[in-house]
């Protein structure tokens, strides 16, 4: 059968690789991925086919990948991440079309919202949002738009690509919105930075500081709801459930 597998590799880290996730890499026998993503998985499978492409060839390297398959060739497409949360999946799977005879198997991995969280302690329990702030590709009208329901929503919200060299104010433009929209300043947030990788750092805040924090495309940012609050050094989110009765 002629496979393609697009495989999220969560952070990159082997712990936080699905055995799922392996399975697929070991089946392959060409990956391809950013070279940034390559190098995470190489040291796992040095025998391997790399074959990369630069930044904002995406898709190029999925029409490759999927020509590579239809050869005859085990492929994987290799995200950062899950494959389908601001993956490879979508878009190989609608160039996919073109290559009928290519099964597609979508591995699903660690998102960065899941992992953040996760160091932060549990800021997602109820209902949330992710929400990119890159405008590479989603007009920052609606941006805009979905920022402003979010916080009449109240929801939870992982935001990432806060921030880069050429949207050093994007994340004080997105606190804004939020704080004009029903957010308190004094809304617990946290934000994590180089999750599972050398580097990591997180830490807790307000909206009001949020603002103010000077982040990159490496920090996923997590804005808590009305009832979110610190406990022990912890970002919680309640999810509702009547604690008031103990243990019987």
């Amino acid at each position: 059968m002629k496979r393609l597998y697009v495989v999220g590799i969560g952070p990159g880290n082997k712990e936080y690789f699905t055995e799922e996730a392996l399975a697929a890499l070991e089946a392959s026998d060409v990956i391809y991925g950013y070279t940034v993503y390559n190098e995470l998985v190489r040291p796992l499978f040095p025998e391997k086919d790399y074959r990369a492409t630069g930044m904002r060839q995406e898709a190029e390297r999925c029409e490759r990948a999927l020509q590579c398959a239809a050869e005859g060739t085990t492929t994987a497409m290799v995200c950062s991440g899950d494959a389908g949360v601001y993956g490879m999946a979508s878009p190989v799977l609608e160039l996919s079309e073109q290559y009928p005879e290519v099964d597609v198997v979508v591995v699903s991995g660690v998102t960065a919202a899941l992992s953040g969280a996760a160091i932060l302690g549990a800021p997602l329990s109820n209902d949330f949002v992710v929400q990119s702030l890159s405008d590479l590709l989603t007009p920052k009208e609606l941006l805009e738009k979905r920022l402003k329901a979010e916080a009449l929503g109240d929801f939870s919200i992982a935001l990432y690509n806060p921030a880069s060299r050429k949207r050093k104010d994007h994340l004080k433009w997105a606190c804004d919105i939020l704080l004009q929209h029903g957010k308190a300043p004094d809304t617990v947030c946290g934000w994590v930075r180089n999750i599972g990788r050398d580097g990591e750092e997180a830490q807790l805040c307000t909206l009001a500081e949020l603002r103010e924090a000077e982040l990159d495309m490496f920090t996923t940012v997590f804005i808590g709801t009305s009832g979110t609050r610190v406990i022990h050094n912890r970002m919680v989110t309640p999810r509702g459930y009547d604690l008031t009765g103990g243990c019987t």
